[in-house]
């Protein structure tokens, strides 16, 4: 029933790879684009406030799939971006992980900013008399508090995002789902044999990474 596993035809490992590297670039930069959007979202200055709303309501309901082919065909196809990648698999993978981003950054965004209604405001006031700036107060006094506090959405978030790099093979990427295709097209009599070892594939980067956050938010909650 695995044979095909022996054939060598087959580069799995690889193909899991690029998706690891999808998802932990992704995570990465979908952090910081996702706490950037959560202070423009509590921020002081209403132009900030209106595209943070704005920007995270019509980002995270437009479908994931538009947005990784837009960056490819708008952005890279179109307007000549390249984000310094030189041959055709470089230029998709950056561009699936700019889709990507964009994409998590919203559910980042949102919460961080649940995490940020956690916090009691009277802190906040308290660091304010004390004559700090709302940056000093965001970054010194509320987003530590924010982050401990969401920790468990944020490893939804990750979860979610280790799945939708999937959407990647829309615009070529080699990763996991676009050799499951290459697969399910050749080995049409092991069908399930070949679902059962992407889905497997799948747990073996998913649930450790639940498990070990799901331990992480129980270590750092605030108590109150």
């Amino acid at each position: 029933m695995f044979d095909f596993l022996d054939s060598g035809q087959y580069d799995l490992l690889d193909a899991f790879w690029v998706t690891v590297k999808l998802t932990v670039y992704s995570a990465i930069g979908s952090l910081i684009w996702g706490t950037l959007l959560a202070g423009m979202r509590v921020g002081p200055v209403p132009m900030m406030r209106a595209f943070g709303t704005g920007y995270v309501n019509v980002v995270r309901n437009t479908p994931l799939t538009v947005v990784v082919v837009a960056c490819s065909l708008g952005l890279a196809s179109t307007m000549g971006v390249k984000l310094g990648g030189e041959t055709f698999e470089d230029i998709g993978f950056r561009m699936a992980v700019l889709g990507l981003i964009a994409y998590t950054g919203t559910f980042v965004c949102e919460a961080l900013r649940s995490g940020i209604n956690t916090v009691p405001v009277g802190q906040a006031e308290a660091a304010r008399a004390l004559g700090l700036s709302f940056f000093q107060v965001l970054t010194l006094v509320v987003l530590p508090q924010a982050f401990r506090s969401a920790v468990t959405p944020l490893t939804n978030v990750l979860i979610a995002l280790t799945k939708n790099t999937t959407v990647a093979s829309a615009i070529g990427v080699a990763e996991a789902s676009a050799l499951m295709k290459t697969m399910v097209e050749n080995e049409s009599d092991a069908l399930f044999a070949v679902f059962g070892v992407f889905a497997f594939g799948f747990i073996v980067l998913t649930l450790p990474t639940g498990l070990l956050l799901g331990w992480v938010a129980k270590r750092v909650a605030v108590k109150r």
